[in-house]
């Protein structure tokens, strides 16, 4: 029996590194390193030091070693997927010269508007980039540090994304993949390179970026002996482009152009996300139209508040998460961090519909269901860039797939399903973004697809079966209470559509 290869796929988000320790033959999750971020900021700041997720991906690849008992001389490869849009701007020695501002920092709304209006309006950033520039987005972030610290921005000797930076750190050489590339705002996915008219209007010098590869399997180089001496990991195992942590859950689940096309994903962690992988370029001003990881498309939709909202809701009512009933006539909607979709960079949170017997149980139930019913809002619109009718019964009646720390919450399925009215897979597989890192890594070690990797990793017995939840009658009166209180309360309460 030849001997057991090990790939290392990492998971670098807002919260937290996680360093997936994964079989390359069979996809079996081996072990799980892990080790925390700090986020830092008030009033729509929120940053990072890029220097913690190198500790971090130290620290958990190390856990991971020790957890799996796996020989350090078994990795063959290993690849990055970070949180998507955060601005990291570096010197000449590759040192960070201020905090990234993370996919969540709301401070560059203005600017965002001002590029928007400076390239012709919407249906021209969605003709070029396929994403109509919100605060989210990399390329507002470098508006505002350009406008509000110009020192820093004339100083920066490269930017990067945050997986770009980890990945440069890993194998010495600057470099992204069209996925993550295609969220800054500077990347065209017409024509699959940088926009030299958009660098021009952002006063930015392509010179400072890195070079996109062909996939975010491409191997880009081979760990160097310094990584490796970080890590404990052999000098010269094969590193991956990696990509974004949404086109990366979307490898891990087998979706792209070897495996699943436009079958849709709703996503609960820190941001909720709708997404599917297509072979149709979308052009929606509603969706954030990414690239894929591995040469597809990835049509997005993207809320800055899902989990942690609710948790906050449930810490201010002294209740457990899971004890929750259907909200009756009170709506919430957690605009806690503004909100990306629909664009309310400048709102916060609405609780309204309140009577003497509303219980705080139904309280909690609201705020359940202004989080699903914000991501499930844009499910429609995510079809039909695929190039699908939503109200073709063959495509209502495909499953959602339910990933993220929510999809373990019976309270997160159970209103997903009640407002959706569709039928839910919650996959076995654990940590699809790292699974989805790991087959990249593969791929970057063995020179096969990503997809296909993950796709056959999905059939062996050590991945977790699948859980199927048939369909439930759709909660209209609900969905349609939500929609209501939105459209009223969008103007004047909560800053416009």
């Amino acid at each position: 029996m030849p001997p057991r290869t090990v790939v290392i796929g990492v998971d670098s988000s807002t919260q937290s590194t996680k360093a997936a320790f994964v079989d390359a033959g069979t996809g079996r999750l081996l072990a799980v390193g892990r080790a925390p971020h700090v986020v830092t900021g008030e009033a729509g700041a929120r940053e990072s030091d890029p220097e913690v997720w190198w500790q971090a991906l130290r620290d958990a690849v190390a856990a991971g070693l020790k957890e799996s008992g796996v020989a350090a001389c078994a990795v063959t490869g290993i690849a990055v997927a970070g949180q998507q849009h955060g601005l990291v701007v570096l010197d000449r020695e590759g040192r960070p010269l201020r905090p990234a501002m993370l996919w969540n920092d709301t401070r560059s709304a203005p600017q965002a508007a001002a590029l928007t209006a400076a390239l012709g309006g919407p249906d021209a950033w969605t003709a070029r980039t396929g994403t109509v520039p919100v605060a989210s987005i990399t390329a507002t972030k470098w508006q505002w540090l350009r406008e509000n610290e110009p020192e820093t921005a004339t100083a920066a000797a490269a930017v990067r994304l945050p997986h770009d930076f980890l990945t440069e750190r890993l194998a010495g050489t600057a470099v992204t993949d069209p996925g993550d590339a295609s969220g800054t705002g500077w990347y065209s996915t017409a024509t699959g390179a940088y926009d030299p008219e958009l660098l021009e209007l952002l006063g930015l010098d392509a010179a400072l970026l890195p070079e996109v590869a062909e996939t975010g399997a491409s191997r880009v180089g081979s760990l160097t002996a310094e990584a490796a001496d970080a890590l404990g990991l052999p000098a010269g195992i094969a590193v991956a482009a990696g990509t974004g942590d949404n086109m990366s859950a979307a490898i891990g689940l087998g979706l792209g152009g070897a495996g699943l096309l436009d079958h849709p994903v709703l996503s609960l962690g820190t941001s909720g996300t709708v997404f599917a992988a297509s072979r149709t370029r979308p052009a929606s001003t509603a969706l954030s139209g990414f690239a894929g990881a591995d040469g597809t498309y990835l049509p997005l939709a993207c809320t800055l508040n899902c989990t942690l909202a609710v948790d906050k809701v449930a810490a201010l009512l002294g209740l457990d998460r899971n004890d929750a009933a259907p909200g009756g006539e009170a709506v919430f909607l957690p605009y806690l961090d503004g909100e990306r979709t629909p664009d309310l960079p400048t709102a916060a949170g609405l609780l309204t519909g309140i009577r003497h017997d509303t219980t705080p149980q139904q309280l909690l139930g609201a705020a359940y269901e202004g989080a699903a019913f914000t991501v499930l809002r844009a499910l429609d619109e995510l079809l039909r860039a695929c190039g699908l009718d939503p109200a073709d019964p063959e495509v209502a009646g495909r499953p959602l797939r339910l990933i993220g720390g929510g999809a373990q919450g019976r309270v997160w399925v159970e209103t997903v399903q009640r407002l959706s009215g569709r039928p839910v897979i919650v996959p076995g597989s654990g940590e699809l973004v790292a699974l989805g890192a790991a087959a990249l890594a593969a791929a970057a070690a063995g020179g096969e697809d990503p997809v296909a990797i993950a796709a056959g990793w999905h059939t062996d017995e050590d991945t977790g079966e699948d859980v199927q939840l048939p369909a439930v009658q759709r909660d209209t009166a609900t969905w349609q209470r939500v929609a209501s209180a939105l459209e009223r309360a969008a103007g004047p309460l909560l800053g416009g559509v």
